[in-house]
């Protein structure tokens, strides 16, 4: 019976540690910055800005335009 607990614990601790690598690894690839060509831009439903190189409106709105 007491290692039915300890087992427990152990898959718990690291399900737990799983979910946690996958946080940070999720919240480092958000903060790279995000480029939309001029068409995704578009197909968004945005106005691709080119004098200052953002979309502007629509599902991309505020991205930088590569």
């Amino acid at each position: 019976m007491r290692i039915r607990r300890i087992l427990a614990a152990v898959i718990a601790t690291s399900a737990l540690a799983g979910l946690g690598l996958t946080g940070i690894a999720t919240a480092t690839a958000q903060g790279a910055p995000s480029y939309v060509t001029p068409s995704e831009c578009r197909q968004g439903g945005g106005t691709p800005d080119l004098a200052d190189n953002l979309c502007k409106g629509g599902m991309h709105n505020g991205e930088q335009i590569d």
